[in-house]
C-alpha cells in the first residue's frame, strides 16, 4: 500500500495492517445526518423518543432541534464475543456506570451485555454514551 491514509483502506496482510498502527485513516466523506435518517434509525431500533423524531417539540427544548440518537454514534467500546444465529433469543442487561450534567441535559455512560439463550458466552459487550434531555 502506498497511501495509508486514503480511504477505503484494505490491508491485504498482517504486515500491511500493523504498518497502519498509530496512523490516522481518513477522513471519510461527510455523512449527512438528516431527519429522514434519524427517523429510519428510530424505526430500526424502536427508539422514538421525542427529542429524535418530533421537530416541533424538540425546537422548544434547550437543544433547539431534534438530535441523532446516541446509538447512532455513541460508543466508547463494543465487542462481539460470539455470533447470533438466526432464530436465537437474546436479551440485554444494562448497568449505568456514570451520569453527569452537561449543557442541555445529562450524559450517561452505560455498560451493556447482550446474552443469547442457551449460551454461556455473551454476544455483545459494550459501553455506550448517550445524552438525555430532561423533560421541561
Amino acid at each position: 500500500m502506498t497511501d495509508t491514509t486514503a480511504l477505503p483502506v484494505r490491508p491485504a496482510s498482517f504486515d500491511e495492517l500493523t504498518a497502519l498502527i498509530g496512523k490516522e485513516l481518513g477522513p471519510t466523506d461527510w455523512h449527512d445526518v438528516t431527519q429522514e435518517r434519524v427517523n429510519a434509525f428510530a424505526d430500526a431500533t424502536g427508539d422514538h423518543q421525542w427529542i429524535h423524531v418530533d421537530p416541533e417539540r424538540a425546537a422548544a427544548s434547550p437543544l433547539g432541534s431534534t438530535i441523532a440518537h446516541g446509538l447512532y454514534y455513541g460508543y466508547n467500546k463494543v465487542r462481539f464475543p460470539a455470533p447470533v444465529p438466526v432464530g436465537s433469543r437474546i436479551r440485554m442487561r444494562a448497568t449505568i456506570q456514570s451520569a453527569e450534567q452537561v449543557a442541555g441535559g445529562i450524559q450517561v455512560t452505560m455498560s451493556q451485555v447482550v446474552e443469547r439463550e442457551g449460551s454461556d458466552k455473551p454476544v455483545v459487550v459494550s459501553e455506550s454514551v448517550a445524552r438525555v434531555v430532561e423533560a421541561g
